[in-house]
């Protein structure tokens, strides 16, 4: 009996010392942080990993991711300087910058993503509240928008680190209207888009009529060049021709024989055809001609 008891008192002692074991070691991931805590307050907090000891039944550790985590938070409206109500979709990229800190004022990462949900909240109400809608839908350069961006994530950023948070990134992933206000939104940049069709027709016309008046400018002074200058080179032949038929009628035969042929073909072209009578002077260069006087 004496001896039974002894085994079982022996199993109670391994167990005991197994347990007490286990109980006194913690093991810190390469992407971990571990906070060692005894009657709620911090006495270690550990970045480096490996196997380390602490006192059992006393202390217990809080340990905490090192990698950058997203939160999605959820579609909230938000009022715009204007007075429009916008549903904002958006998202934050964060991680545990001092652990320390972190467990002492959040304690857990389900307190953490209820205060950036907050937090988030009230930056982009705050900023979105001084921007006016068609500032922030339109087709222009992104820039503007961005700057927005910018300035919601500064500014959460800059009090999560009072948590022991450090603030990534913040995207919205999308601005959504209200359903009662999408159709007049939609109709107003249909308009918009109309003018600028318009304005751009209109601007075309404008050219295009210019550019057919200069064009109908030259084709006249083209033509009206082109008239002169065939005016004057008619002009320029008949005085050659003139001019050499006065050198080929330089003599009182040669005239005579030139007035011959031109009542030759006066007469020529005056009898044609059939029954053709045909009265002339005595005096006429004709007569003379026919009569060969």
């Amino acid at each position: 009996m004496k001896k039974k008891f002894m085994l079982y008192a022996a199993a109670i002692a391994v167990v005991l010392a197994v347990v007490l074991l286990l109980s006194s070691v913690y093991i810190v991931a390469e992407n971990e942080y571990a906070n060692i805590v005894r009657f709620a307050k911090i006495i270690k907090t550990t970045s480096t990993p490996g196997i380390y000891l602490k006192v059992p039944f006393l202390d217990t550790e809080r340990v905490y991711p090192k990698a950058i985590m997203l939160y999605d938070i959820k579609p909230s409206e938000v009022l715009t300087s204007d007075k429009q109500n916008m549903t904002v979709d958006s998202y934050v990229l964060w991680k545990i910058s001092d652990p320390k800190l972190f467990y002492q004022t959040l304690g857990s990462l389900r307190g953490a993503q209820e205060r950036l949900d907050a937090l988030t909240y009230n930056a982009l109400k705050n900023i979105m509240g001084t921007v006016a809608q068609k500032d922030i839908i339109n087709q222009d350069d992104a820039s503007g928008r961005n700057k927005i961006y910018d300035s919601i994530s500064n500014n959460v950023s800059t009090i999560a680190r009072n948590y022991g948070i450090e603030i990534v990134d913040i995207k919205i992933k999308r601005l959504d209207l209200p359903e009662a206000n999408q159709q007049a939104v939609y109709s107003r940049m249909v308009s918009e888009r109309n003018q600028i069709a318009e304005k751009y027709v209109a601007d075309g016309e404008f050219e295009a009529s210019i550019i057919r008046n200069n064009v109908d400018k030259q084709v006249n002074i083209i033509v009206s060049n082109a008239t002169a200058t065939a005016a004057q080179l008619v002009a320029d032949g008949e005085q050659e021709y003139m001019k050499r038929l006065a050198e080929a009628y330089n003599s009182p035969e040669k005239q005579d024989f030139y007035n011959f042929t031109l009542a030759l073909d006066a007469i020529k072209a005056t009898m044609t055809g059939n029954d053709k009578t045909l009265i002339i002077g005595p005096d006429s260069p004709i007569a003379k001609a026919l009569l060969n006087q």
